[in-house]
């Protein structure tokens, strides 16, 4: 069957990423971006940094030119409601129908949410754009503000509130921030890193009660404590946005469940960034939630979709996050339950390795990027762990 129409349902990194490549490998035919935020595509890194912050106010990905000269058809502001993979058309919220050729799914993910928590004015969540400015348009030098959940998103908005001047508590259940991605080991020196920096960081215990009449005014932890409160941002973990795709008979579990090339059980439909779960080469499945993962498996799917050809996505991903003036860098894919080495720590920077049956599987420092860097290969290679440490010994 020719390939006229390609359709791409969500408009963020991975989507826009997608396009660019279609484009790119030289397919001609009608290219449909479709969004289900009003605005322009854009980047979502900086939306707990420099936008928080108040120092960027646009990170458009691509202008509107853009889209035109490339001929893609973008579409705004039109949530997708389901699909007819045996018919092949998608219809949207307002009841509209589109067909495709071949469809490529990346609608990302939304913010979890706590259940049973009283709904409040000043409790936020942090994905979008008008969810950083309406939690800006908050943030008052001296304010008072629970941050739930230490993973990256919690880190960084608590960093990026007490660049502004806003007393912070942040809670998170596990040992240590980042203790499920990290390790308790790196999680103890991020943890270091917020209390140096004047957060009252308090592991080991969660969120049970938001308290207020309009507006919360206190919060009630899980050890019993109550603490008054300005405002709540709620940093708990996201999930893949596959409700519209319920009962199209594409296979779901934890995300679009796709081949390794990001093709998913239906003909002619894929999937790509943080809502797919691509095979592994090494085995097992996994949902990747990095930056640099979108436009990887971009260039992966669109190979196989235009040509046949099968690659595989990097073999060594790359993650970042930037907390208060220290870059946190990975390298490697890392788990809480690795074996962790610190090798290097000032009492502020640091570096670790990342240990798995002996081998060297990733590196994750703290202000030490070229130190990070330079383990490319060594990870690819999975290096002895014992000649590594011999060596920083």
């Amino acid at each position: 069957m020719a390939v006229d129409r390609i359709v791409v349902v969500g408009a963020g990194l991975a989507g826009v990423r997608t396009a660019e490549e279609l484009r790119r490998a030289g397919f001609e035919g009608e290219l449909v971006l479709v969004g289900d935020e009003e605005h322009l595509p854009y980047d979502r890194p900086p939306l707990s940094k420099d936008v928080l912050r108040g120092d960027r106010d646009d990170t458009t990905l691509r202008p509107q030119e853009f889209f035109e000269e490339q001929k893609i058809d973008l579409r705004l502001g039109s949530p997708a409601a389901s699909v007819d993979t045996a018919a092949q058309t998608l219809t949207f919220a307002d009841g509209t129908e589109l067909s495709y050729d071949e469809l490529v799914i990346a609608t990302g993910l939304r913010p979890r949410r706590i259940p049973g928590l009283k709904e409040l004015a000043g409790v936020h969540v942090l994905r979008s754009m008008d969810d950083s400015r309406a939690l800006r348009g908050e943030v008052v030098s001296g304010a008072r503000a629970l941050v739930v959940g230490a993973g990256f998103i919690g880190c960084e908005v608590a960093a990026s509130l007490r660049a502004k001047g806003v007393e912070v508590v942040l809670v998170e259940p596990q040992e240590t921030p980042l203790a499920s991605v990290l390790g308790t080991e790196v999680g103890s020196l991020v943890a270091r890193l917020h209390t140096d920096e004047g957060v009252d960081v308090r592991a080991g215990v969660g969120l049970t009660e938001l308290r207020g009449d309009e507006r919360v005014t206190s919060a009630v932890l899980g050890d019993g404590s109550e603490i008054d409160v300005d405002l709540v941002v709620l940093g708990i973990g996201s999930i893949p946005v596959t409700e519209w795709l319920d009962g199209s008979g594409i296979e779901l579990d934890n995300g679009v469940v796709c081949d390794e090339v990001g093709r998913a059980s239906a003909p002619h439909v894929w999937a790509v960034g943080d809502v797919a779960s691509w095979q592994l080469p090494e085995g097992g499945r996994k949902r990747i939630e990095h930056w640099t993962n979108a436009g990887e498996q971009a260039t992966v799917l669109v190979k196989a979709l235009v040509s046949g050809d099968v690659g595989v996505a990097s073999a060594v991903p790359y993650f970042w996050s930037d907390q208060y003036e220290i870059k946190i860098q990975g390298l490697g894919a890392v788990r809480g339950d690795d074996t962790v080495h610190v090798v290097r720590d000032d009492g502020r920077k640091f570096l670790a390795f990342y240990e798995r049956d002996g081998r060297l599987v990733g590196v994750v420092g703290g202000g030490m990027p070229a130190q990070v860097m330079k383990n490319r290969m060594k990870i690819a290679a999975g290096a002895p762990i014992e000649e590594l440490l011999a060596t920083m010994a």
